[in-house]
């Protein structure tokens, strides 16, 4: 049963590369493993529950199912390997055997005398081709890896901690949150040095007080979070300060409450709580944005995320202006095992790709179409106008089509990435924000400047250079990530 990435639930539906083969190999071993492992399901976290416990009921859990996984893999694979050869090996007779060897003597003495004769060039000839694999397929063997379950440390206790906070059962926890839990949690980390550990520092154990506060607006400031941002945020905590006295474990709870609801402000106006493609339907998605923000190695990673979620996905090589893009593209569709539309020819009008790969997919009924887009700048006006061109070709092949416009931000540009925010969401009728780069800066705090400034929900931020360094944003995680104490 595959993970759906998006919505973060098991689908319903297996993967259709399983053989009928394996599945009934795969029936007869839970039914082996169904009286002697019974899953009770685990309650969820409660407020009189040790959350070190709880973490590690969850960590047994998991720990349990990743051996049970293992063995049913073994026992499969032990299965397959008797069936072939049963298959593979014929019985024969005892007269069989004799002609056999009786033929087989004059045949190798001749090989042999052969060999003598021709001498060691030969024999050297004779030996197989060995063929070493590209530096690109390493990376995507290693990358495609499933996670494993680590050590039983502050990553995975922090992670569970998390994940109980939402609502989740200790039994309902899988190994894609821990992992992507743990990869936002470091690549937030030069964010939270400046601005956590001034937060605390300023907090101490002392109620807060208006000083307090002011060293709080300088930190966000610091961060980028934008001078919209941190004045909301201020002035509901002044607010509860003049009303009660607010210690400091309370003040930092309601910070947390503040943030999380001015990032999820504009995800609710949207009336769209969470992006993913929606099935039996297509689904185009649009990433734009200025040269060097990562739109190529975002579409790349939104492939893999959509394959690995059990969708079909397709991939528009619209970008025909930047050198080599085509081919950057077609190696992040090799990474991804996802199918590329593409024109070589050099300054290719990028509607016409988007018309082929339209095409492409309402014949093959895929799920997702992802567009890569030339970058581009938002004063550039002809290159706005030949986005929209772009739009148009799409809403009349596919006036059915979920259609989003993505723009792909770069974390480390700060106040500026939020200026570029604004700018494209008056040209490109941009849906979304995909942010980008967050583990290479301190200035993380965009997020919050992006949702109350520009008033665009963030979809997916990417917090690593991996290929599974990319997920859905969620509102919760990101603040409990930035503002992590240990």
């Amino acid at each position: 049963m595959s993970y759906d990435l998006f919505t973060r639930q098991p689908n319903e539906i297996p993967p259709e590369s399983s053989t009928n083969k394996q599945s009934e190999n795969a029936d007869d071993l839970n039914d082996q493993h169904a009286s002697s492992h019974t899953e009770e399901p685990a309650p969820a976290l409660t407020e009189e529950e040790d959350p070190l416990e709880w973490a590690r009921q969850a960590y047994a859990r998991l720990k349990a199912q990743q051996e049970e996984d293992k063995q049913n893999k073994i026992l499969i694979e032990d299965q397959k390997t008797s069936s072939a050869d049963e298959e593979s090996i014929e019985p024969r007779s005892d007269q069989q055997l004799a002609a056999d060897v009786d033929n087989a003597g004059p045949l190798l003495l001749d090989q042999d005398s052969q060999q003598i004769d021709e001498g060691p060039q030969e024999i050297e000839s004779s030996l197989p081709e060995v063929s070493v694999p590209s530096k690109s397929q390493l990376l995507s063997a290693q990358e495609s890896v499933e996670p494993t379950l680590g050590e039983f440390d502050e990553t995975f206790t922090w992670s569970a901690e998390v994940l109980a906070a939402q609502g989740q059962k200790a039994g309902d926890i899988s190994l894609e949150e821990i992992d992507w839990l743990g990869r936002l949690r470091r690549g937030l980390e030069k964010t939270r040095q400046g601005f956590v550990t001034g937060l605390l520092e300023n907090l101490g154990d002392d109620p807060l007080t208006p000083e307090v506060l002011d060293d709080l607006e300088t930190l966000l400031l610091r961060a980028d979070a934008g001078v919209k941002a941190t004045d909301q945020v201020l002035d509901a905590l002044r607010q509860r300060l003049n009303e009660e006295v607010v210690d400091p474990a309370e003040g930092l709870r309601f910070l947390k409450q503040q943030l999380c609801d001015l990032l999820e402000a504009p995800i609710q106006a949207s009336g769209v709580d969470l992006l993913a493609p929606e099935k039996g339907c297509l689904n185009v998605w649009l990433l734009v944005g200025v040269n060097g923000v990562g739109k190529t190695t975002t579409l790349g990673k939104l492939a893999s995320l959509a394959v690995r979620s059990g969708y079909s996905a397709l991939i528009a090589a619209a970008d025909t202006f930047r050198a080599a893009a085509v081919q950057q593209v077609q190696v992040w569709g090799e990474r991804s095992g996802v199918s590329v539309v593409a024109n070589p020819t050099a300054n290719a009008d990028p509607a016409a790709v988007v018309f082929d790969a339209i095409g492409a997919a309402r014949s093959k009924a895929v799920d997702l179409v992802l567009v890569d887009t030339a970058g581009r700048l938002q004063t550039k006006h002809n290159l706005m106008e030949e986005l929209q061109k772009v739009r148009r070709i799409i809403d009349r092949l596919a006036p059915e089509a979920k259609v989003e416009s993505l723009l792909v931000l770069d974390a480390s540009q700060g106040q500026n990435g939020l200026r570029q925010a604004m700018a494209f969401a008056e040209a490109a009728g941009l849906t979304g924000v995909v942010i980008t780069k967050l583990d290479g800066t301190s200035r993380g705090g965009v997020a919050l400047a992006v949702a109350s400034e520009a008033s665009l929900p963030i979809r997916f931020i990417g917090a690593g250079e991996g290929i599974r360094d990319l997920r859905p944003f969620n509102s919760f995680e990101f603040v409990e990530a930035l503002l992590a104490s240990r």
